[in-house]
């Protein structure tokens, strides 16, 4: 496998102009290992590739990302004061092994890339790289301990991470306010990850599989120096609704970044939802769901979303299920609160402001309080593992919750009983386990979580085994039961239909929701325990894993279809793929073209074409009628204008062009210069249905705010440009349906467009006028040698059919100059586009100043 060296990253988190061309910078090597790097000379003539015959018989590898590498370090220990090295192992804890172990397949190779939890001096980083990539096939991320601080407890924790959860910085107490030297100092981690996946990356056969908030801005480093770079994301947080994500400074050059991936993955609909919201509000992007896939066309790329929540590794957990520890501290529980008359109940959660902790003790108090015959019985284990962040929030939830579960054991307890049981120490997996095992109900009520595994792991222990089954007392085939209360706002709420769903907010509540769970039949127990047993145990991590990588599999196929080329500057770069067949039109080439025949016909769109569609003023300007009166003075040029405008709107319009051909309403009127009659190009429509679809419409715009009605001769447009984006695209289609019920017997057509929703006459559309146009010239015997198309939306897509179909036939002349050319790169039947209204001007005004030089002079009087 050839890997090449990284080149010039650092101008993306600059701002600076990217350099394709320029020598790479030479990275320097940390090893070199037989089948995982080379060490070869770059040429800044090449494309960066692999070599085929050592990639042909490597292993499909996967590149795994996260901020963490799933390594335990361990200095190791010795009497002497000099002593240096390290012990590292696997952490079987974590998801990314777990991930690794889910795949199950010896014929893909796994190499994980992240940061180690323990700081590396510089003098050992080396050393420590070589091990871990030829021991654990690891590639270390070395960050200075300042900049990993301002990195991670700066910008991810104190900024992204409450931020994700719903926490807006009002207040410098509440979240940290926006910080842009944190935000360098997370760009520039992001581009050492990068570095990093440069050495030991195959570009061409590797898959890059990048995990979380802590890595949002990679995608963009990775696309800018391999164009085809395989790579997907799974955000494991929540995504925020467009009004809290919105508030965030840097908000575009994120979104940015992460549709420089080609697979985006999300553990619930609503975080994707959010997501896509985002990128129609701020970046104007629309998503289509293709059977069953949900994908964002960005720049000619299909930037696919993956909606499926992460599982459990059910076979670490059945085999620590299996360990005598565990059967010993089931046993040793089991005396402690079952002897004892005792229920448990069993919170575990991070000592962090989203858990909810405190929410639960109230709720546990209140239960106590409303239903006293639980008094003495119950008991909530609550298990506090320590915050993975830190700061003045972290230590206010601790004094809370100390504060509270000493009142509620003041209060409720008796000698030999406290109501709650508050464990902050540490406690091994197999200890955890035991406690799910004996708990008769968990409570999660988390106000935030991205997924939260906890309520998975307990049903799986709940399942347990028959050692189990016989120190907690049940016959051999007894069936198993479990009860769950769980936060709406949880990422594994909706997975688990049969838990009992709560407002952590709402204290009341949940203490009726504990309430429900201890009186509820054990036969109800049992069925709920059963479907989400199936649900678990079916969609473990591996599935997960399997499931995600098959999707990115999918999504890359296209890659080597397209043609791609990186734009944009900084953090807005971005790739274009466009088919083989489809390119830029040239000005020097339509020029030449121009020049080179004799009879040519225009077809123009209008709006989105010769006219801006932001713009309020729709009228053309001087300027385009100067253009228009120059091309249609030469009289080897036929040139239409063709819009779905009115036709009394379009004459007024362009009432100084005297040979201009205009069609009006998608071409149902048509004249062939200003001095000729309206023509028809089919029977005068009954329009009689127009007193069925108005009051329909209007009914939408009283309901849409911003939309509104365009009453036209043949035709009615319902528009909601200036309506919300969500709700107007969704009036549109609700809109679209009622009235295709209504007119479902009437001659007419109902059809969405860019904001709006039209109803026309059957069989008008914009192929019409450019057939009348072509057969009019041929009776003229004028069968034009050149052809020029262009439009910027479905509607135009009629007319670059019927030009490019009549290629073949005697309405064109043979070896005809034919463009068809849309507006913006997108998927069109054209061959050819241009990137905006100001190229399409630029290049009427080329061809307007070609015509004035090939035009006779006027004689002199």
């Amino acid at each position: 496998m050839v890997s090449r060296s990284y080149s010039n990253l650092l101008e993306l988190a600059s701002g600076e102009s990217p350099s394709f061309g320029r020598m790479s910078r030479r990275i320097p090597r940390v090893m070199t290992v037989s089948g995982i790097m080379s060490d070869i000379d770059d040429d800044p003539s090449e494309s960066v590739c692999s070599d085929p015959s050592s990639s042909s018989a490597q292993r499909e590898r996967i590149i795994i990302v996260a901020n963490q590498l799933p390594i335990r370090a361990q200095r190791k220990s010795d009497s002497g004061k000099g002593s240096k090295g390290w012990i590292f192992s696997w952490d079987e804890n974590s998801l990314l092994l777990q991930l690794k172990d889910g795949l199950g397949d010896e014929d893909i190779e796994v190499i994980y890339v992240g940061c180690l939890k323990e700081e590396i001096h510089m003098n050992e980083q080396e050393e420590v790289s070589q091990i871990l990539l030829e021991t654990f096939k690891c590639m270390p991320v070395f960050l200075a301990q300042d900049l990993f601080s301002r990195y991670y407890h700066g910008f991810c924790k104190q900024q992204l991470w409450p931020l994700f959860h719903y926490m807006l910085p009002l207040s410098p107490d509440l979240g940290g306010r926006f910080n842009r030297s944190l935000w360098q100092a997370y760009v520039s981690a992001n581009k050492i990850f990068a570095d990093r996946i440069m050495e030991v990356i195959n570009p061409e056969d590797d898959f890059v599989w990048i995990h979380d908030y802590h890595l949002m801005v990679l995608p963009t480093f990775l696309r800018k120096r391999f164009n085809r770079v395989k790579l997907g994301f799974f955000l494991h947080s929540p995504f925020p609704s467009s009004e809290i994500y919105k508030t965030l400074p840097i908000r575009e050059e994120l979104l940015r970044a992460l549709l420089n991936s080609d697979l985006i993955g999300f553990h619930t609909f609503d975080y994707a939802r959010h997501f896509l919201s985002c990128c129609s509000r701020m970046l104007g992007l629309t998503y289509e769901s293709k059977r069953g896939y949900i994908g964002l066309e960005y720049y000619g790329r299909t930037v696919s979303i993956k909606i499926l929540p992460v599982g459990i590794h059910m076979g670490q957990l059945q085999s620590v299920l299996s360990l005598p520890e565990t059967e010993a501290k089931v046993a040793e529980l089991i005396k402690q609160f079952h002897d004892q008359g005792r229920i448990m109940l069993l919170g575990v959660d991070d000592m962090d402001i989203f858990k909810g902790i405190s929410l639960k003790l109230l709720a546990m108090e209140q239960l106590l309080v409303q239903h006293p015959e639980w008094q003495g019985k119950v008991v909530l284990v609550q298990i506090a593992n320590p915050a993975r962040g830190r700061g003045k929030d972290v230590k206010e939830v601790q004094a809370e919750t100390y504060l509270t579960v000493e009142r509620i054991n003041e209060t409720f307890g008796k000698p030999g009983y406290e109501p709650v049981v508050l464990i902050e120490e540490p406690l091994k997996f197999y200890e955890r386990i035991a406690y799910y095992v004996v708990a008769e109900c968990c409570l999660v009520t988390a106000v935030r979580d991205g997924m939260n595994l906890i309520p998975y792991e307990y049903i799986i222990s709940r399942q347990g085994n028959e050692i189990l089954d016989k120190v907690l007392g049940l016959a051999p085939s007894a069936p198993k039961k479990s009860m769950l209360v769980v936060s709406e706002f949880i990422g594994c709420s909706p997975s688990l239909s049969g838990a009992i769903r709560v407002n952590p907010w709402n204290i009341d509540a949940v203490a009726d929701a504990m309430d429900c769970a201890l009186e509820m039949q054990d036969q109800e127990k049992q069925l709920r325990h059963e479907k989400h047993y199936r649900y678990v145990s079916t969609h473990d991590v591996g599935y997960w894993a399997r499931s995600f990588l098959q999707d990115l599999e999918r999504t890359c196929l296209e890659h080597e279809r397209r043609r791609c080329w990186g734009i944009g500057f900084g953090l807005s770069f971005r790739v274009v793929a466009l088919d083989q067949s489809f390119r830029k039109l040239s000005m020097e080439h339509i020029v030449s073209a121009y020049k080179r025949t004799t009879t040519r016909a225009i077809l123009l769109d209008y709006d989105g074409t010769l006219m801006p569609q932001g713009t309020i003023d729709k009228s053309p300007n001087s300027k385009t009628i100067e253009i228009l009166n120059i091309l249609c003075r030469d009289k080897n040029n036929m040139v239409f204008l063709v819009s779905a405008r009115s036709r009394k709107t379009l004459a007024e319009w362009f009432s100084p062009c005297e040979k201009l051909g205009i069609a009006a309403e998608h071409g149902y009127f048509l004249r062939l210069s200003r001095d000729e009659e309206w023509e028809t190009c089919i029977p005068v429509a009954d329009c009689s249905w127009k007193q069925v679809a108005e009051p329909v419409m209007k009914l939408y715009t009283e309901t849409t705010d911003g939309s509104t009605i365009e009453d036209k001769e043949t035709a009615l447009v319902w528009c909601y440009e200036d309506a919300d984006p969500d709700f107007g695209s969704c009036q549109a289609k609700e809109l679209l349906d009622h009235l295709e019920s209504v007119l479902a017997n009437e001659p007419v057509t109902v059809k969405s467009g860019q904001n709006l929703v039209e109803v026309k006459p059957q069989g008008v559309n914009k192929g019409l006028v450019a057939k009348r146009l072509l057969s009019t010239m041929q009776e003229r015997a004028m069968s034009p040698d050149f052809v020029l198309c262009i439009g910027d939306d479905r509607s135009d897509e009629d007319m670059f059919e019927v030009i490019i179909s009549s290629m073949a036939g005697p309405s064109i002349a043979p070896k005809a100059e034919v463009f068809a050319c849309t507006v913006g790169r997108k998927p069109s039947k054209a061959k050819y586009y241009l990137d905006d209204t100001v190229e399409i001007v630029r290049l009427m005004q080329g061809l307007a100043s070609v015509t004035e030089q090939m035009l006779p002079v006027p004689a002199l009087p």
